[in-house]
């Protein structure tokens, strides 16, 4: 089973990935690594979920957030690739949540996007990964993530 029926049976479709919002490209590409720029739960009408978790927003609504930031750095990762095949592992994320001082759940919320990648990915979905909390994150997004692939030639 492919990535592509993965995403199919999980009722879930690749969208065209956002332009840089800064001075920054999307993604880069070196020797086996494919270095996924930081991205924010951007829905496909480019609005983006907003707000401060453990405020206005939930561990539960966040995590929904972070696996939306998951299907977004799938679409950047197909649109630099081709195919979703050439995905030999997921090496690392770096999950930010936009929360307020007292929140402690941020590895529940990132696991939202981990979880993804396990179900599209297979195996080559697990990752090493870390999960921090930030004071604020770039339009007050409520979950920035960032990745890096190993990849086949």
């Amino acid at each position: 089973m492919t990535p592509y029926d993965r995403l199919k049976d999980l009722g879930l479709a690749l969208m065209t990935p956002a332009a840089p919002v800064a001075n920054y490209v999307t993604h880069v590409v070196t020797g086996n690594l494919l270095f996924l720029s930081g991205q924010g739960p951007r829905h496909p009408d480019g609005r983006f979920e907003n707000g401060k978790v453990g405020r206005e927003v939930d561990a539960e609504a966040a995590y929904a957030h972070a696996r939306l930031v998951g299907l977004n750095l799938l679409s950047t990762a197909h649109a630099a690739l081709g195919d979703l095949g050439r995905v030999r592992r997921v090496v690392k994320l770096l999950g930010m949540v936009n929360a307020v001082p007292e929140f402690t759940d941020h590895p529940k919320v990132i696991n939202g996007c981990s979880d993804l990648f396990v179900a599209v990915l297979g195996e080559a979905g697990r990752h090493a990964r870390s999960a921090v909390g930030m004071g604020s994150l770039p339009l007050n997004i409520t979950v920035e993530i960032e990745a890096i692939f190993e990849i086949a030639a």
